[in-house]
């Protein structure tokens, strides 16, 4: 798996889960606020999108994670 479809789903979990976690009627309500970290993770994307720089990705990297796919599945 290469470092940008771990960040694309790292930020969708991330995304549902915190959409999750602020509906009032669900057993799994939190907080109002959970809305405002799934509005940091698109300011994330966003700042990704236009400067190619995610402190994930470059976790990711740093932890020997391929930028690249070595074969590709057929």
């Amino acid at each position: 798996m290469t470092v940008d479809r771990i960040i694309h789903i790292v930020a969708g979990t991330f995304v549902l889960g915190s959409l999750l976690l602020d509906v009032p009627g669900s057993p799994l309500f939190m907080s109002s606020w959970w809305p405002a970290f799934t509005a940091f993770v698109w300011a994330n994307l966003q700042q990704f999108g236009y400067t190619n720089f995610c402190p994930l990705g470059w976790i990711l990297k740093k932890m020997g994670v391929s930028d690249t796919q070595a074969c590709c599945p057929q």
